[in-house]
């Protein structure tokens, strides 16, 4: 009877023993099932912040420039931004970025002048050349183009080219380049040329959970235009999360940046950010 009992007491000694293993075994799979996650989130956060990512994805990035103006009005320009990278080879990848305008504008913008404009305006397309692993210095370098696809008074019915360069650093949490181009114009209708220059400096450090800040100014100057008319230099910042809706990895941003240096009459005081960017990650 005493070994029966024994044998009862040691099978539920035993019982327990692979219970609290199993219980053991479920927690340490949900911790690195959590820490994967987490690592997947700053992973994709980086390349969400990375110009050259070869990453698909879909941004609609809302603009809206205040004080325009003698009677403080607004401007606001949706770009949907699709990203398409191919891989030419083990080495080298072709990242391709479309800008497409639609623009929402007040007569005093306009050459005509005949109320408030709505509509496409020119889009433009970049291919950039990257190497597939380019190690602590990430860059990447391309034509780009100027398409006149606006309607009258969004275009400058202009076909241009140029040529577009980024490089970046991912230190740690943080994600610093610069993306610079020129585009000049060489055929179209247009009664003025182009020649325009963009730089857009990015710093951003990424927090736990998928937040990030973010300063990403658009930089601009019109290289036509007199000095008092040239250059638009915006400053500030915004806050930004990458997240999912159901299995749907998103980026969302929000930020704010006031223009230091804007033309006279026309510039706009205040730039407004809104993104959201849909992404497919490999």
């Amino acid at each position: 009877m005493k070994i029966y009992k024994l044998s009862l007491v040691l099978l539920a000694l035993l019982a327990g023993s692979q219970t609290l293993l199993a219980v053991e075994e479920s927690i340490a799979q949900t911790e690195v099932k959590i820490a994967n996650t987490s690592d997947d989130t700053e992973a994709l956060a980086k390349a969400v912040q990375n110009p050259v990512a070869s990453m698909i994805s879909l941004p609609f990035q809302n603009n809206i420039n205040t004080g325009i103006g003698p009677n403080d009005e607004t401007q606001n320009i949706l770009n949907i931004q699709p990203v398409w990278p191919f891989e030419l080879n083990d080495d080298w990848n072709l990242i391709t970025r479309t800008i497409i305008p639609v623009i929402s504008q007040p007569d005093f913008l306009s050459p005509s002048g005949i109320g408030r404009i709505n509509g496409l305006g020119d889009t433009t397309f970049t291919a950039f050349v990257s190497p597939a692993d380019a190690g602590d210095i990430i860059w990447g370098v391309g034509p780009v183009f100027l398409l006149p696809t606006g309607k009258d008074d969004l275009t400058a019915d202009k076909w241009g080219a140029g040529l577009s360069a980024v490089v970046l650093t991912m230190p740690g949490r943080w994600v610093i380049g610069s993306l610079v181009n020129n585009i000049w114009s060489f055929a179209g209708d247009g009664p003025n040329d182009v020649n325009s220059f963009m730089w857009q400096y990015f710093i951003n450090y990424n927090f736990d959970g998928g937040w990030y800040f973010t300063s990403a100014p658009i930089i601009t100057a019109n290289w036509e235009a007199d000095n008092d008319h040239r250059w638009t230099v915006p400053f500030g910042g915004g806050m930004g999360k990458v997240f999912k809706i159901g299995k749907q990895p998103m980026n969302a941003q929000l930020s704010a940046y006031k223009n230091v240096i804007t033309p006279d009459d026309y510039g706009a005081d205040w730039q407004f950010r809104v993104q959201l960017q849909f992404l497919f990650p490999k």
